[in-house]
C-alpha cells in the first residue's frame, strides 16, 4: 500500500524551521505550511523571512511566525528567551527543523583562519545544541514531538576546499 499524505496532516502542529530564508528551510517551510502546519520562521535575513511569510500566507495556510536571529551571535539567553515566547505565543513546540548552517570559508585547510572554523562551530554546533536545549522542554509537551536535523551531503562525500564541513560531520560522528 502506498502512503499518501493528507492535504490537512500538520494541522495544529506548530513546527519552527531554521535556515527558513531560503533553499531547503524555505521549502520545508512551504511545504509543512501546506499541509496545515503553523510554521516559525527563523533566519538572519529579515526580508528572505518576510518572503517566505508572504508565499505562506498566499497558500491560505495558518499565519506563520518570524524569528530574526542570527546564530553566530545569538547567547543562551537569546534560546531561553525565544523558548519563553515561543512557549507565550503557541504553548507548545511539536518539531524542530535544524536547518541553518554555516558553510565556512571554501580554501585548503591549512589557509582556514581559526575565527571562520570557529563561525562555523558556532553555527553547526554550538547554536543548535543551545537552541534544542532552551526548546526541549516545549517538544516535551507534543504528544509526538520531534527534532530533526539537516546534513550536506559533503559531510559523506568530500569535495576539495571544503574541509569545515566533513571535518565538522567527523566530529560528530565519532
Amino acid at each position: 500500500m502506498e502512503y499518501k499524505v493528507t492535504p490537512d496532516c500538520l494541522k495544529g502542529k506548530v513546527i519552527l524551521v531554521t535556515g527558513a530564508g531560503a533553499g531547503i528551510g524555505r521549502q520545508a517551510a512551504l511545504s509543512y505550511a501546506s499541509h496545515g502546519a503553523t510554521v516559525i520562521l527563523l533566519g538572519r535575513t529579515v526580508a528572505k523571512l518576510e518572503k517566505v511569510y508572504d508565499e505562506i500566507e498566499a497558500l491560505g495556510a495558518p499565519q506563520p511566525a518570524i524569528i530574526p536571529l542570527d546564530m553566530n551571535g545569538a547567547t543562551q539567553q537569546n534560546y531561553i528567551d525565544m523558548a519563553e515566547t515561543i512557549e507565550g505565543q503557541f504553548g507548545k513546540l511539536d518539531c524542530i527543523l535544524h536547518n541553518a548552517g554555516q558553510l565556512g570559508v571554501l580554501s585548503p585547510f591549512d589557509q582556514i583562519e581559526e575565527k571562520d572554523f570557529d563561525e562555523v562551530m558556532q553555527v553547526n554546533v554550538k547554536a543548535t545544541f543551545l537552541m534544542t536545549k532552551a526548546l526541549l522542554s516545549l517538544v516535551k509537551k507534543s504528544e509526538d514531538g520531534s527534532i530533526v536535523f539537516t546534513s550536506s551531503t559533503v559531510g559523506h562525500v568530500g569535495r576539495a576546499f571544503w574541509a569545515p564541513t566533513p571535518f565538522l560531520n567527523l566530529l560528530l560522528k565519532a
